[in-house]
């Protein structure tokens, strides 16, 4: 089962306070970006996000799980704790704040263009 879109707009609508908050779909399922950086998955219409000290320490005892199959062990946030706007935008922004800024990318390399026939004599 994949991550509904109405998930999707209920989360970020939930996270409205933070700047420059965005998903992007990846195999059917979301990462979650706060100031360009990947904090968070979405998966199964469930909450990972990605752990931290200082995530740990905001939550307390968090319930930790891999967000899919072979995957390392993520914050598991449960769906009543997206309710609570505060709380969901407070540990997002942390979460955030300790993560190291992304690398830059490359530039793409331009495709070489495909050899023009020659004229044969």
């Amino acid at each position: 089962m994949s991550t509904r879109v109405e998930t999707m707009e209920f989360l970020t609508d939930q996270l409205t306070a933070l700047p420059n908050i965005r998903t992007r779909k990846m195999f059917g399922e979301y990462c979650l970006y706060c100031d360009e950086k990947p904090v968070a998955f979405v998966c199964d219409d469930e909450l990972f996000v990605k752990p931290t000290q200082e995530g740990r320490a905001f939550i307390g005892e968090p319930d930790e799980a891999p967000a899919y199959p072979g995957s390392k062990l993520y914050f598991r946030v449960s769906g009543d704790r997206w309710e609570d706007r505060d709380w969901l935008t407070e540990l997002i922004g942390l979460t955030a704040s300790v993560l190291p800024a992304p690398k830059p990318k490359r530039p793409k390399k331009k495709q070489s263009e495909p050899p023009v026939p020659s004229a044969e004599l």
